[in-house]
């Protein structure tokens, strides 16, 4: 039996007590949150036994083996270390860290150990994506020449989860203040490990970031200066290259994730808003041989893939195996270091090498 805790019990954590409840053989003994009405509330609702309002209170009378860090962001790195250091597994949100210092703190701290580390890549969860990813790791498509990826959300436009205008639940998204690195840190960290996990290292890149100030500078506490879009041009250590970008004015886009691969042999692609309903498949062609007819559109197969562990199944079955699975503190830092150069890149206009 995997005994589990959750540190923080905001929106996401209702996520991980679900998904960690319907795996076999793991018991949630405690949560954790300062805001005492909240936790109090979701330990009634997921019946869970221990509740604290501190996180060194818990280490310190809670038997457990492995925690699930649904904090903010500011707080992943404290919270992270000191479970390490307790010798506890940790699951983590993303991003990994605020920075790539951080991040990479993380991640060294578990070197040494035979902890399981891992961070919540949500769209590691389509069963599409992991089958196409292996195709180009192993060749399948040929070398990789060309790479497009995309992530769309209309949160600034549509009303699909409330106005931000009227309601300030998202509004720290906005707000560089309050621990936010925008768009480029909600969407970025999941386009770019997106984009790469298949093809492999990005070397180079060369970023735009942008806020539209028309949308309103200002919000009650929140000063709304975050990036709202941007687009990067990008180099692999294959010689590949391509683009990713990501915004918030996507309008008819909720969560939509394209992503294009293209080889000198074939190519793959794959879209989806939902990655268990929706990333169940993906397409491929290899259409490279056929002589140009008039009426002839080039051939791609779809291709429908069986489930596959999500993120929360892969880090119990790491602890049971105690073999690390994907995607660990060390990817986690790999793609906080792609985040900080696109920050600096946009600062300094100009070419960054990792």
């Amino acid at each position: 039996m995997v005994k589990l805790v959750i540190v923080g019990t905001g929106g996401i954590a209702h996520w991980h007590a679900k998904s960690f409840q319907s795996i076999e053989g793991v018991q949630i003994v405690g949560a954790c949150d300062i805001d005492n009405d909240k936790v109090e509330a979701f330990t009634n609702e997921y019946n869970i036994e221990n509740t604290y309002n501190s996180f060194d209170d818990m280490l310190e009378h809670c038997e457990f083996d492995a925690i699930s860090n649904a904090t903010p962001d500011p707080f992943h790195k404290e919270i992270a270390l000191k479970a390490i250091k307790k010798n506890k597994h940790v699951f983590s949100e993303k991003p990994l860290a605020e920075n790539y210092p951080d991040a990479k703190e993380m991640y060294d701290a578990t070197k040494d150990t035979n902890l399981i580390n891992m961070v919540n890549f949500t769209y590691r969860n389509s069963s599409g994506y992991q089958k196409l990813a292996k195709i180009v790791q192993s060749g399948g498509i040929g070398k990789v020449r060309h790479v497009d990826a995309t992530y769309y959300q209309a949160w600034l436009t549509s009303k699909y989860s409330g106005d931000y205008r009227t309601q300030n639940k998202r509004l720290w998204r906005l707000s560089t203040a309050h621990g936010s690195m925008g768009t480029l840190g909600d969407l970025g960290v999941h386009i770019f490990d997106f984009a790469s996990y298949p093809v492999g290292q990005i070397t180079s890149i060369n970023s735009r970031l942008k806020t539209f100030k028309d949308k309103g500078e200002k919000i009650g506490k929140y000063v709304l200066d975050a990036n709202d879009t941007f687009i990067s041009m990008i180099e692999f250590d294959n010689g590949a290259i391509g683009t990713v970008s990501a915004t918030r004015f996507a309008t008819g886009f909720k969560d939509r994730l394209d992503l294009k691969i293209f080889g000198d042999l074939g190519a793959v692609k794959i879209g989806f808003e939902d990655p268990v309903e929706e990333g169940n498949q993906y397409q491929i062609t290899k259409d490279t041989e056929r002589e140009r007819r008039k009426s002839d559109k080039l051939k791609w197969d779809t291709i429908n893939t069986k489930p596959t562990p999500n993120n929360f199944e892969r880090f119990i079955e790491s602890i049971k195996n105690k073999t690390n699975d994907q995607p660990d503190f060390k990817r986690g830092a790999e793609i906080q270091k792609i985040l900080d150069s696109c920050i600096k890149s946009s600062e300094e206009n100009k070419w960054i090498i990792l």
